[in-house]
This record gives C-alpha cells, structure tokens and sequence, in this order.
C-alpha cells in the first residue's frame, strides 16, 4: 500500500514528476519489481482516519480512492478499507493515481462515493488546486 505523495518544496524535484511523466506510484513499483502497488491512503489526513470511519451501509460513510494495477491486490485493500469504514472507489491503474494526489480536487476532501467520483473525473492533469484547500 502505497501513501506517498510528492511535495516538491519538501521532496527536492523529481523532473519526470514535475513534467507528468509519471506518478509517484508507478515510481514506486518501478523501485520494487514484482510487487503488487496500490496507492491507498495518500487521500486523507491522518487525525481524520479514525474520526470518519462508519459500519457498512451508513449513509455518511467516506469513500477513499484506490489506484493499482493488479485487481487481485486491489480486491485485498478494498476488503481492508470496508473492514476499517470506509467505501473504496477505484480510480484506475498506477498511471491514473494522479486524480488524487496532492492539490487535486479529491485529495484530503471527505467525500461519499458519488462526490469522490465526481472529484476525481474533475482532476486535470496539469491543474492544482490552491495550496491547504485541503483543510476545510
């Protein structure tokens, strides 16, 4: 499970990442051949963790977007996000992983399914949005 995310005042920059070439996750399996990576947890903030958890079924449930290339991984963080309480959607591959990393419209933002899926069909490539917005 991957939580990374790329700040470049804080990180030094990564040209390739600077120039969306690639994301932070295909980076990462690229660094760990044969290991099955998916990006989790990178999209919400740590205090809020615990706080936002429901059972299953609750209509204020949070969902939290996964990214990943192996489905069979991908089926095991799921699992895990439900057991813990939370909705998964599934954002696509490791090269799609961008949708939610930092200054994107989904990231750190408590959304339900609908409003997650929303946000990340809203993400643009090469648009942040402004620096915090994050925290509401």
């Amino acid at each position: 499970m991957d939580a990374n995310n790329y700040y470049p005042d804080r990180d030094g920059h990564f040209p390739a990442l600077d120039s969306f070439q690639t994301t932070t996750s295909r980076l990462l399996a690229e660094h760990l051949p044969g290991s099955r990576v998916v990006k989790v947890f990178n999209a919400i903030l740590a205090q809020d963790l615990e706080k936002d958890a429901r059972i299953s079924g609750a209509t204020d449930r949070r969902a939290l977007p996964i990214a990943g290339d192996d489905g069979e991984a991908k089926t095991v963080v799921s699992t895990l996000l439900d057991d813990l309480g939370y909705d998964t959607v599934d954002a696509g591959g490791l090269d799609d992983s961008w949708r939610f990393e930092r200054a994107k419209p989904a990231y750190c933002i408590p959304f339900g399914v609908e409003g997650l899926k929303r946000a990340l069909a809203q993400a643009e490539r090469e648009v942040e949005v402004p620096e915090g917005a994050w925290r509401r």
